[in-house]
């Protein structure tokens, strides 16, 4: 397992889905970690539940799309451990899907707002923290659908590919400062928010072999194993990886 020991990571979006598991499993692997989500009942839920495995929390409440909310999470984190090596921007929205023309302007108001702004705020207060170390690693969550269409999803397709045009910009202003900034894009994964959707199918086991139709591998990812990829995505010993889009989805994206 990658070793974090001694290391600060903050996550967004952490009190369920990718997040949640980004906390424990970077947790697990020694670092403390820093976490925040709008959902605060949620979020001081997973503070505990990480707390009890013995890893090391300093949890906020946190708006990714209030630059204020975000300024005062990011120095909250440094109060608390006195730096960051490393902040997965993991918090984002899928709203309803509908055909693009049918695409309510609100929807796509909102999907900008949280998947883009959030990860534009976020790197804007991170980054500085990173120039006064000489060094830090950031992990924005894209998405599968930011590397190529997504019918029915082109709110949120357009923010992806927007997350991965932010993600290879600051990497390349910053990558002479130390910071190495990337960015992880899914496919679809079995989150507590999948489950939600599978709740409402009349035929669950149908519904994933059509959601995993795409995939090489013919099954939607575990949460564990994109983290993994976040986890090597940070990891200091990955000192070349820099601007890149690392896609796990099944093999989707081969042919």
């Amino acid at each position: 397992m990658t070793d974090y020991s001694g290391q600060v990571v903050m996550i967004t979006g952490a009190s369920g889905g990718l997040g949640k598991e980004a906390a424990k499993q970077f947790g697990l692997a020694g670092a403390q970690v820093a976490i925040s989500d709008v959902n605060e009942e949620g979020l001081a839920a997973c503070a505990e539940a990480l707390r009890g495995m013995g890893i090391e929390v300093f949890y906020q409440a946190c708006d990714v799309t209030d630059e204020q909310a975000v300024q005062s999470f990011v120095e909250g984190t440094v109060a608390a451990f006195g730096r960051i090596d490393a902040a997965v921007n993991n918090a984002g929205i899928d709203a309803d899907h509908h055909l693009l023309a049918d695409t309510p302007t609100a929807d796509f108001d909102r999907t900008m707002n949280i998947n883009v702004k959030g990860v534009f705020l976020c790197m804007k207060h991170q980054i500085p923290v990173m120039l006064a170390q000489g060094e830090g690693a950031i992990c924005n969550i894209s998405s599968v659908a930011g590397v190529g269409g997504a019918p029915h999803m082109s709110a949120y397709a357009a923010s992806k590919h927007a997350v991965i045009g932010l993600t290879k910009s600051a990497a390349f202003e910053y990558g002479k400062k130390g910071i190495r900034i990337n960015a992880v894009c899914p496919f679809v994964t079995m989150t507590a928010m999948l489950e939600q959707t599978l709740d409402t199918m009349p035929d669950r086991e149908q519904a994933l072999k059509y959601l995993s139709k795409g995939s090489a591998l013919k099954r939607v990812a575990q949460p564990e194993e994109v983290v993994h990829a976040m986890l090597f995505a940070c990891d200091k010993k990955n000192s070349y990886m820099c601007g890149h889009e690392l896609v796990i989805d099944g093999g989707m994206t081969a042919i």
